[in-house]
């Protein structure tokens, strides 16, 4: 296949996803991915692809992103193994179109938190263009890989780099978000940062789960702003987590803040639990520069009203990545072009 077939094939993806005539055949996927998954929701499930689709798979996007990357036709293809995550949904996809883009052969090891919808997509590929399943592969064992792309927790991370040290690989370790306020933010703002905390109910890497605040910060416009995410208890597993943290918190006796669906927890730590949000005080600029530089390592991206910081986005922003913002701040097509 030439690169115009490529980008042709998965600009029509993008279209029947987009297509209002296949409304009904998402909401199928979207309960097939329920029941494997019950954090996925059909609210979920239609964010995903509807962002994959509008900011991955629109044509001209995928011909300007070939350009910029300088991805020209491979005759030497390689079998490159994707292990994926399944934390939202199709997490993995955005490795499967880099590896196919780069005319490489994708062997995709699903993961089982996210194979039902993930194959569903791969076999909707097939249909709009049977040549791809040279391509795509979905495999159990990745032993014939010539490279490797994994994302998994920070205890898996060291088991991927034992298996695959002897090849060229990409691994990924845990990630999260954080936003910075300095208490000018508009109520709309605040609102739009609710979607970086709860949209897949906080579970991806681009999910906001820590908040630097100036010191002397009051948090009563940020709930007022956020009320319309409620109806988010309605989730019973959303629900349990809720539950159980507030229940830790008033045994242990440890100071936070509540509003009936999301607890507020100062903490150094970035990474928070499930239906938790931690936040620290900063003193001055210098202060959140020296904060955030000491967690460099683990920061996915950070929201922000003047977006001065690397990495960072506009409130709202975290889970709409473009097809340039690779995971991690790896450029993925160039270790595919340099293997």
């Amino acid at each position: 296949m030439q690169l115009k077939d490529f980008i042709l094939t998965f600009s029509q993806l993008g279209g029947f996803i987009l297509d209002e005539n296949n409304a009904d055949t998402i909401k199928q996927w979207s309960y097939s991915a329920r029941n494997e998954n019950a954090w996925f929701t059909e609210d979920n499930v239609k964010l995903s692809l509807n962002n994959i689709a509008r900011y991955y798979l629109d044509k001209e996007i995928l011909a300007n992103f070939v350009e910029a990357n300088s991805i020209e036709a491979n005759p030497n293809p390689k079998k490159v193994g994707i292990v994926m995550a399944g934390n939202i949904p199709v997490v993995g996809f955005h490795d499967l179109l880099c590896v196919v883009l780069s005319g490489n052969i994708a062997l995709v090891k699903l993961s089982s938190s996210d194979s039902v919808l993930m194959r569903l997509l791969i076999f909707q590929l097939f249909e709009i263009n049977p040549a791809l399943r040279d391509y795509i592969k979905v495999a159990d064992k990745l032993n014939e890989a010539d490279a490797m792309i994994a994302t998994g927790s920070d205890n898996t991370a060291k088991h991927f780099e034992y298996y695959f040290t002897k090849i060229p690989h990409i691994i990924r370790k845990n990630r999260t978000s954080v936003a910075v306020l300095t208490g000018e933010e508009s109520r709309t703002e605040l609102a739009n940062l609710g979607n970086d905390i709860f949209q897949y109910f906080g579970l991806g890497c681009r999910n906001v789960s820590k908040l630097f605040v100036p010191k002397g910060y009051t948090f009563d416009k940020f709930y007022e702003s956020i009320e319309y995410w409620s109806t988010i208890s309605i989730h019973h597993k959303y629900n349990n987590n809720y539950d159980y943290n507030k229940s830790v918190l008033l045994v242990n006796k440890t100071p936070h803040f509540d509003n009936g669906f999301l607890l507020l927890k100062e903490d150094a730590a970035l990474v928070s639990a499930i239906s938790v949000c931690h936040f620290e005080y900063y003193e001055n600029k210098e202060h959140l520069q020296q904060l955030i530089e000491s967690h460099q390592e683990k920061i996915q991206c950070i929201v922000s009203k003047d977006r001065n910081f690397e990495n960072s986005f506009a409130f709202g922003e975290a889970q709409a990545p473009k097809l340039n913002d690779f995971a991690d701040g790896v450029n993925t097509i160039e270790f595919l072009k340099n293997i």
